[in-house]
């Protein structure tokens, strides 16, 4: 029998903390990659919102429990399976949550303000908003800004072109209505018992949101390249679009062909060609960033 330890770190996790990445944007696109003081502030918010986000999966899981025992996949994790009491999953939850809030508030009373927000949304999301079609997606897009609107406040931000927080939110809902689409493919009849909200999405459906939100967010990011106040005048951040595009469409192609993308963040750490491309954008990104006068 596995420890309590091991199991409390399994609910909460850790695989999925790769979203709170996204806090560092604020520090790396505005051009303060390098200085030391803002990247160990945004660091520590790091470190404080995975512990955060750790708090909302264990919320997450025991309000989904018996849901998740009609999931083939998700009935393996530690509460819905027995294998972690609800009582012990509750109490520390109860902890860190406070502990966390605490601990941002000594670096920074905005940013401890910002996470009370993200953990009040994400209990509303995992009691009442996960039910509304439409409404969840939105919700976990919002979380998403949240997250880079953490490292804004963390560090003197100088021109953060607010294009990259529409960038986010199209982008986290194209990654939303994928996961759905995903859930409703695999469970097919069965998704009801799993999620309820999945009666309120059909697959059609799903592909037209996602045709909408994939070409808003080409769009945005595009924009973005021209018209952000900190970027090379000569626009030649525009060369980083094409790897936006082949991401885009690499995604859609492991959602309708490959039937994966049920857990994100399993398809970013399973596909190569997905993360040579990120690896790429990024090192393209800080190249025209940081070398360019």
């Amino acid at each position: 029998m596995k420890s309590w330890p091991g199991l409390l770190l399994r609910s909460m996790r850790p695989r999925q903390w790769i979203k709170n990445l996204v806090l560092f944007a604020g520090l790396a696109f505005d051009r303060q990659l390098l200085h030391r003081p803002a990247f160990e502030r945004t660091f520590a918010g790091f470190l404080l919102m995975c512990l955060a986000s750790g708090t909302v999966y264990l919320i997450n899981d025991i309000a989904d429990r018996s849901q998740d025992r009609h999931h083939p996949l998700k009935r393996n994790r530690p509460i819905a399976s027995g294998q972690l009491p609800v009582s012990v999953a509750l109490v520390t939850a109860v902890v860190l949550a406070p502990v966390s809030v605490g601990l941002a508030y000594l670096l920074s009373p905005s940013f401890a303000a910002l996470l009370l927000g993200y953990l009040a949304l994400n209990l509303a999301y995992s009691f009442y908003l996960k039910h509304i079609a439409i409404v969840d997606a939105l919700a976990v897009a919002a979380g998403f800004v949240l997250r880079v609107g953490g490292g804004v406040l963390l560090i003197q931000v100088e021109r953060f072109s607010p294009w990259l927080y529409v960038c986010m939110t199209l982008l986290a809902l194209f990654i939303s209505f994928g996961k759905r689409r995903a859930e409703l493919a695999l469970l097919v009849d069965s998704a009801k018992d799993h999620r309820p909200v999945l009666n309120g999405y059909t697959i059609p459906l799903l592909d037209t949101y996602m045709e909408i939100v994939c070409a808003a967010t080409i769009l945005a990011y595009s924009l973005y390249t021209f018209s952000a106040p900190n970027l090379p005048e000569n626009h030649s951040m525009m060369l980083t679009i094409p790897f936006v595009l082949f991401g885009v469409f690499r995604y859609l192609y492991l959602l309708q062909v490959e039937k994966s993308g049920g857990a994100p963040e399993d398809v970013l750490m399973a596909d190569r060609p997905l993360q040579v491309t990120i690896l790429l954008w990024g090192l393209s990104a800080m190249i025209l960033l940081y070398l360019q006068p």
